[in-house]
């Protein structure tokens, strides 16, 4: 679950990056591109995706709970 957990972390984190470059006109070549409303899109992406990895990373250390 945990690997989970980081993979869908680190694609948040990638696709939040390539909405956020096409919605402030960096990434040309999609409908997204020049979109304000994609580099929003894109940046709640990327802050969903460091919040699973801060939060998965910071419980590792942690013992498991029963």
């Amino acid at each position: 679950m945990r690997t989970m957990i980081v993979v869908l972390g680190v694609l948040l984190i990638l696709v939040g990056i390539v909405w956020f470059l096409q919605g402030i006109n960096l990434l040309p070549g999609s409908f997204m591109t020049g979109q304000t409303q994609w580099a929003i899109y894109g940046f709640l992406a990327m802050a969903t995706g460091i919040i699973l990895l801060a939060r998965e990373f910071r419980r590792r250390g942690t013992p498991p709970r029963n």
